[in-house]
């Protein structure tokens, strides 16, 4: 049977038209193709950090995971929005032919606030807000921000003279309004209008038959485009546009790098005949270094981060990494948690079923008894990083479920026998006990850690706080209101969340990076 080419995509309708365009173009070639959506994060079955494996793009970052994870076999991305340094193991498979380079103004009634004083023009990106400040240093620019369809409808509901976009993506999905021109002075941003297909390095079958999709001139003109970015150590955020474009043999390259406000601009153009071009990037990378450039890329890495978000957990290094740059994140443990000391006897014993809910559960356990002593036959758990613990310190799990309800559900109708060992918290807020206990079930509670609050002060420039179990909801309420947005791992931290705050926001999977895409989404 002839493999079937899993396509990642997320569900906005400019990915799903971009990735059903590789669909048809492979499936031209006579390969069996299905789209696969992937919306997040979800468990990392990963053996290193993030950043020790280079995944940094926030609108990359959870296709490289799916990827490295192997639940798809390409991912299909807008070249303009990748990282210039890919992840290890993941490379650019392919690029399809360039469509429209150009940004566009689409303006809600008429032009001529175009030699006015005063307009309101909208644009998320920093490059369009700095070549507009340029070139019209009196017009007001405001943050606009979302997916294609979303940033128009809110050019209507505003009161602005205008709004920018890429001319590829409105008219991709058949959008480009009446009222749109397109910007010929503004460099558009590197890779602009192509797009591009990653795979796993080590999956040579995937690769060669990208390759069959790849378009060489596109190829050669984002890969100059994107070197000279990654040589002024911009990422896809930074006031940089960079052009390429092949004519009679010859190759064509405009660079600029400008400041936030506009107010300076360096520019820089060269030209080689083709096959002689490969040092078109470093030249003109290095002669806007050598003119100010490099004092203008630090200022522009000063920015202040405008978000402020607090976790109730302590972050890694790695988790630290997931966040969107423009998101300031702070932290500490607002749960303590002290390892009990259970009795030998009890974990020697044969236990028919046992219930473990939490990874602090696991490690109690194998503090007091080794996994080689314990004589569990049936464990059933709640969560998949749960599950892998316990598989790696305590022995094979029967049967997991994504929250404490659920699996009481489930034993109330497979359990075998009518008993269960329950190694728990001091502080339980879950509905486990109390649904088995009334389905005629006995529950025998083992105590195997305590949970200490010990919550801090947030500062009142906070937005939104981050929250892992119901207890660190209520630890946080010791010191502090419920006025902010509350982000929750699951429907049971979300539950005890909803008791105090008006907007509450549950990850799709109950994980921590999850909670950080749930963040990171709201400030796109």
């Amino acid at each position: 049977m002839s493999k079937i080419i899993r396509i990642g995509t997320r569900d906005s309708e400019l990915a799903l038209w971009q990735a059903k365009t590789v669909q048809k173009l492979l499936e031209d070639l006579g390969h069996k193709t299905e789209l696969v959506p992937v919306k997040s994060t979800g468990d990392l079955v990963l053996n290193k950090p993030l950043y020790e494996l280079g995944i940094t793009g926030i609108f990359t970052r959870t296709f490289d995971i799916a990827m490295l994870n192997n639940d798809i076999d390409i991912a299909v991305h807008s070249l303009k929005d990748v990282p210039t340094i890919l992840p290890k193991g993941i490379v650019q498979a392919a690029v399809l032919k360039r469509g429209n380079i150009k940004d566009t103004l689409v303006f809600k009634n008429n032009e001529e606030f175009l030699s006015q004083r005063d307009a309101v023009i909208a644009t998320g990106s920093l490059r369009r807000r700095s070549q507009w400040l340029n070139r019209h240093p009196t017009h007001t620019l405001v943050d606009l921000r979302g997916n294609v369809n979303t940033r128009l409808q809110k050019l209507e509901d505003n009161n602005w003279n205008a709004a920018i976009f890429a001319a590829a993506g409105l008219g991709r999905i058949g959008l480009r309004p009446k009222n749109a021109i397109n910007l010929d002075w503004m460099i558009p941003a590197p890779a602009q209008g192509a797009i591009m297909i990653t795979a796993l390095d080590e999956d040579d079958f995937i690769k060669s038959v990208c390759t069959e999709l790849n378009h060489d001139e596109t190829q050669i003109c984002t890969t100059i485009e994107r070197d000279f970015l990654n040589l002024l150590e911009g990422g896809c955020t930074a006031p940089i546009g960079a052009i390429a474009y092949i004519k009679e043999e010859q190759i064509f390259f405009q660079g600029v790098l400008l400041s936030k406000d506009g107010r300076k601009k360096i520019e820089v153009s060269r030209t080689e005949k083709l096959g002689e071009h490969h040092k078109i990037a470093s030249f003109c990378a290095n002669y806007i270094i050598e003119r100010v450039g490099k004092r203008l890329m630090e200022d522009i890495k000063k920015v202040d981060k405008k978000v402020n978000i607090y976790s109730t957990k302590a972050l890694t290094d790695s988790q630290q990494h997931l966040f969107h740059n423009d998101i300031k994140v702070d932290g500490s443990d607002f749960i303590k948690i002290n390892f009990n000391r259970i009795k030998p006897f009890l974990l020697k014993s044969e236990i028919k079923n046992v219930i473990i809910t939490s990874k602090n559960t696991v490690e109690s356990i194998i503090t007091n008894i080794s996994s080689e002593e314990l004589q569990f036959k049936n464990i059933y758990c709640v969560g998949r990083r749960t599950k892998r613990l316990v598989e790696q310190k305590i022995g094979k799990v029967t049967h997991t479920e994504k929250n404490a309800k659920k699996l009481a559900e489930y034993l109330v109708e497979f359990i075998e026998g009518t008993e269960v060992t329950y190694f728990c918290s001091d502080l339980r807020l879950d509905d486990l006990p109390k649904i088995l206990t009334e389905n005629n079930i006995t529950v025998n509670e083992v105590e195997a850690y305590s949970t200490k609050f010990d919550s801090e002060k947030v500062g009142e420039t906070v937005e939104g706080i981050m929250f892992y179990s119901p207890s660190t909801v209520k630890s946080y309420l010791l010191e502090n209101k419920a006025d902010k947005i509350a982000f929750c791992i699951g429907e049971s931290t979300a539950t005890e969340a909803k008791k105090h705050f008006k907007d509450v926001r549950i990850a799709k999977v109950p994980t921590v990076e999850s909670v950080i895409e749930l963040v990171n989404l709201n400030y796109i």
